[in-house]
């Protein structure tokens, strides 16, 4: 059984989740298969990561 994507825009704040769109919306990266919110934490992680490894003393 597949779970149902979540919205993490429209769910931010709401005690309810919200179904993703998904190729509806504008957010979705149908190359991805998912949203770009997801994509920009993602890269946004990565992105502390590397300055934190790179961060002279």
């Amino acid at each position: 059984m597949e779970k149902l994507p979540i919205c993490p825009l429209m769910s931010a704040g709401n005690q309810v989740n919200a179904v993703c769109a998904q190729e509806s919306c504008a957010w979705y990266m149908k190359s991805y298969k998912t949203c770009g919110i997801y994509i920009l934490a993602h890269n946004a992680a990565l992105n502390i990561k590397e300055k934190q490894t790179n961060k002279t003393p």
